[in-house]
């Protein structure tokens, strides 16, 4: 009986998944990113928040934008504005999103593009939390300033 609940609680998180990645639907995301869990080579500690607003264009397949803002050691502060893609590979949640960044800093702005594989998870129909791995390469100076990094997100979909 366990293993037949279990199977059945699975199976309506997936159905209800399927549901929030049809073409058509928008998603809105919160997330704080880095909180001491990045690492790059010019950096010791930076606390970072991103607002991001997606499309879905067809099933599973989103176009957003997304702006943030990060206070790094230093008191160096940096805001990013960005474009991206994301598909979501599983229907459980699991995606890979592709992105391009512009990086401004006092004396350093850089395009930079990064790559994301997170996993959404369904808290109701609507809302998700989404943790996820990051890595964003460098072409100006990629010993210093190329990141890899966990975040977690809060999402929306409607």
């Amino acid at each position: 009986m366990k293993k037949f609940l279990m199977a059945f609680m699975l199976l309506t998180t997936t159905v209800a998944a399927n549901a929030q990645f049809e073409s058509g639907k928008k998603y809105f995301e919160g997330a704080l990113n880095s909180i001491g869990a990045s690492f790059n080579g010019a950096e010791e500690f930076k606390f970072g928040a991103e607002i991001k607003c997606g499309y879905f264009i067809s099933d599973c397949w989103m176009l957003n934008a997304h702006a943030g803002y990060t206070h790094r050691d230093r008191s160096i502060n940096r805001c990013t504005l960005g474009l991206g893609t994301r598909y979501y590979l599983l229907q459980n949640g699991v995606y890979a999103e592709f992105n391009v960044n512009g990086i401004f800093e006092p004396h350093h702005n850089d395009i930079m593009p990064g790559v994301e594989l997170g996993y959404a998870y369904f808290i109701n129909d609507k809302i998700t939390i989404e943790p996820a791995v990051y890595y964003d390469q460098s072409f100006s100076d990629h010993k210093n300033y190329s990141t890899v990094g966990l975040k977690i997100g809060f999402g929306l979909y409607f």
